[in-house]
């Protein structure tokens, strides 16, 4: 069995228009939403033994956001093959996985292209097409091996959108 914490990076900051768009770090609401996430999994034993994320700032700022509620200390690699990477990318990715329990940090497009072909059926949640900031999905895979990882193989554990998790 191998399990999927896969997660849109947080709410980013716009705030300079000039910035490089693989510079720009997290705004206030987003930094707020990175730690609900690390809560939000820890309460529930979502906890990552290896951890791939893409290499942007917002992406990196969502996993030191999340990672102090988090028992343990999971391999962090940053991949820069998942920036901006389409669904094929993040399959070819983490098929290299060499752990039970990943988190995948990305980007959208291409992370809810990737969510939607992973699973079987799709969490009753009108969010998870649209795979907003911090939208995470948990998903377990009936393999032994990551590198037998294909489309439609993933059984929904749980979805959850940032703005669910407030109040």
């Amino acid at each position: 069995m191998k399990r999927l914490i896969l997660t849109r990076h947080a709410k980013s900051s716009w705030d300079d228009p000039l910035m490089a768009d693989h510079d720009r770090p997290l705004n206030e609401r987003g930094k707020m939403a990175a730690a609900d996430l690390g809560d939000w999994l820890a309460s529930r034993g979502y906890v990552p033994d290896e951890v791939f994320c893409s290499d942007a700032l917002r992406t990196r700022k969502t996993w030191s956001g999340l990672a102090p509620a988090l028992p343990g200390t999971p391999i962090l690699t940053l991949k820069p093959a998942l920036y901006h990477a389409g669904a094929d990318v993040m399959l070819a990715v983490l098929r290299h996985a060499t752990t039970n329990t990943v988190m995948m940090i990305g980007h959208n497009p291409g992370i809810a292209e990737f969510a939607a072909r992973l699973v079987a059926r799709p969490p009753v949640n009108p969010e998870f097409a649209r795979y907003p900031t911090g939208a995470t999905l948990v998903a377990d895979f009936e393999i032994a091996d990551w590198a037998k990882l294909d489309w439609h193989m993933g059984a929904v554990v749980d979805f959850v959108v940032p703005r669910e998790l407030v109040g």
